[in-house]
């Protein structure tokens, strides 16, 4: 069990209500979103996402409008993975000391937004580095296109001071009552899908920390790492087909995410390393650059922040996702066992345990 998920599992221990929860919570700790009854014709479907400088982006190396983009987009992917249509989205801003004279006061500080004045730093305390205003003005472009292109519009939230950049965003969608997708669905036999290719974020990150993420001739290949394309459209359509019997969107690794989805509907998988869609550099083009030799099966096995949904569908239903959003680039890569065991049928044939290897923040 990784740290992570001891983590969650005692928080949810320690404020685990004492009574029932409301009838209005359909579904709550343990899937990507949380479901909650408005008691009409629709569902909200919320969740929330932390984006650390330093952690998940560096000021110096990832260009400010990718973060905005990014910070929002990876929020709103768990929306996409429960089905759910995006509506609105909080966010939390927090900022070194100075960088708030560079908004003025024109971005955020108005109707809908609280104000936290108190300073976390000591006064021995080393300053940080503070982004300056086009940073911040780009930071704002960025997400504002995320905005646009998601359909979701920001409705408050709150700004504070930090040593580092700290940015949260709580996301609200909704979905017809009962069609939420989740993770506990899966059955023996089901087929195990992905949409698009794995490990493409990956290879742009690690293209990215060598200098080339302003590197036009490689703009299409650092792009899913630095504006990564949600499944908007796609998990909606499975949702209201009802055709996927368990999702969820593929941020932390496929070794790590579909172990996941197995512990939820306490199955096993076994997926096939020949089905599994990668990418790579061509190896001419990879010298070049000087990057390492991996494997780009172990990027697409290992390799996070791919936002591509992984799914479960009933050998029965298989053929009607030849009408889905994007339905060339699903892929069948395994099926649904019994075993609660996680297998990898490697390109000799040979099978062994897949380990989950992919991210964790506590690793």
């Amino acid at each position: 069990m990784s740290r992570e998920r001891q983590l969650v599992e005692k928080i949810a221990r320690a404020l685990a209500p004492r009574r029932p929860a409301s009838a209005r919570l359909k579904m709550g700790i343990g899937d990507d979103a949380a479901v909650v009854s408005t008691g009409g014709h629709a569902e909200w479907v919320l969740s929330c996402d932390t984006f650390l400088e330093n952690v998940h982006f560096r000021l110096k190396t990832h260009p400010p409008d990718s973060v905005g983009y990014k910070a929002l987009a990876r929020a709103t992917s768990d929306l996409a993975a429960m089905g759910a249509t995006p509506r609105f989205f909080l966010l939390t801003l927090a900022l070194p000391a100075g960088a708030a004279d560079a908004l003025s006061g024109r971005s955020f500080v108005g109707r809908g937004f609280s104000h936290d004045k108190t300073s976390p730093l000591g006064s021995g305390a080393l300053a940080p580095e503070v982004p300056s205003e086009s940073w911040l003005n780009a930071f704002l472009k960025g997400m504002a296109r995320a905005s646009r292109e998601l359909g979701i519009a920001i409705i408050g939230g709150d700004t504070t001071q930090s040593r580092t950049i700290f940015i949260s965003v709580t996301v609200l969608g909704e979905i017809t009552p009962g069609r939420a997708l989740t993770r506990s669905g899966a059955r023996p036999g089901d087929i195990i899908y992905v949409s698009g290719k794995l490990g493409r974020a990956q290879l742009g990150l690690e293209l990215v920390l060598r200098g080339h993420a302003r590197n036009r001739e490689l703009r299409s290949v650092v792009q899913p790492h630095l504006y990564p394309k949600i499944r908007i459209a796609l998990g909606a359509w499975l949702a209201q087909h009802r055709i996927a019997t368990s999702a969820m969107d593929l941020s932390d690794g496929l070794s790590t995410d579909l172990a996941r989805l197995c512990t939820a509907s306490q199955v096993g998988a076994k997926i096939y390393a020949t089905k599994v869609p990668t990418a790579a550099l061509p190896a001419a083009s990879a010298r070049k650059l000087g990057m390492p030799k991996l494997d780009p099966l172990q990027r697409a096995l290992h390799g996070g922040e791919d936002y591509e949904l992984l799914f479960t569908v009933p050998p029965r239903q298989a053929k009607k996702l030849s009408q889905a959003p994007g339905a060339s680039k699903l892929t069948p890569i395994g099926e649904i066992t019994r075993n609660r065991q996680v297998i990898l049928a490697a390109h000799d044939g040979s099978e062994k345990t897949l380990k989950s290897q992919g991210w964790d923040p506590f690793r």
